[in-house]
């Protein structure tokens, strides 16, 4: 693909329309957004994006129901609860994600923050001296979380790799909360081993679809390559932060009613 002037003034306009903190409030990332400690803001929006499919007032009534459950300390409630604590999520569930699913992340959550400071460690598998690579990345964080004996299989869906060629979007979303920066408010910015250039831009139907009246997209399968395709024509446009027109692909797909020229 070859840069386009006209695509550039597009997406910035929405960029800029969309990344500002009136997006906040009907956005699941309102749930990390109520916490001021790093690693609060980690699991909530870690536990927030894993189940950030379907209807956004429903992922966020369930994720206000998860951070209940763990005394709206999530940190506090991972490192120091007891098995029996787990208890009161036996009657959680969004969509597909079951009880079994429930039970197993707070068992992982807690095996991991035991030895380690932050979730970021968990997604460094894919830095070298040579850069970083996301694929490799996101391939060793699965493999990370499902370490344990006790993990289910069934539990495996809800944590996706590239290696089953799956778009990890809601992962790329989690990770773009976490490493962007900006002006503006929306994104935390937290993590500092992992650079804005480096992330993966999270494909859902809306992304997908504008990318493609964009001309940003012309692979027919939303998979791990349309990923990389779409991510690699953003970079022509912001080769430093080419995640951050999220806001501008989703924000448009969401939005009712309005006639965009796109050319």
């Amino acid at each position: 693909m070859l840069y386009n002037p006209k695509i550039k003034k597009k997406l910035e306009y929405y960029h800029d329309k969309y990344n500002s903190r009136d997006f906040i409030e009907g956005d699941p990332i309102s749930i990390p957004h109520r916490f001021s400690k790093r690693q609060d803001i980690e699991i909530a929006g870690f536990l927030t994006s894993v189940i950030a499919w379907g209807r956004r007032s429903m992922i966020i009534n369930n994720a206000s129901r998860l951070m209940e459950l763990m005394d709206n300390s999530p940190y506090d409630f991972i490192v120091k609860h007891q098995e029996h604590d787990r208890k009161k999520f036996m009657d959680f569930k969004h969509r597909t994600f079951q009880v079994t699913d429930t039970l197993y992340f707070l068992e992982l959550l807690q095996w991991y923050y035991q030895t380690n400071d932050t979730l970021e460690s968990a997604f460094l598998s894919g830095k070298s001296i040579d850069g970083f690579d996301m694929k490799l990345s996101l391939e060793g964080f699965h493999d990370l979380f499902f370490s344990l004996e006790s993990a289910p299989h069934r539990t495996k869906k809800h944590i996706p790799t590239p290696v089953r060629k799956s778009t990890c979007k809601r992962l790329n979303m989690f990770l773009r909360w976490m490493v962007r920066s900006d002006d503006k408010g929306v994104d935390f910015g937290l993590w500092k081993n992992i650079s804005p250039a480096d992330l993966m831009i999270p494909i859902d139907v809306h992304v997908e679809r504008y990318a493609r009246k964009f001309g940003l997209l012309e692979r027919k399968q939303r998979d791990w390559s349309a990923v990389e395709e779409l991510t690699a024509n953003l970079r022509l446009y912001d080769k430093d932060d080419p995640v951050k027109y999220d806001f501008a692909l989703f924000g448009i797909g969401v939005m009712e009613g309005e006639d965009i020229d796109f050319l």
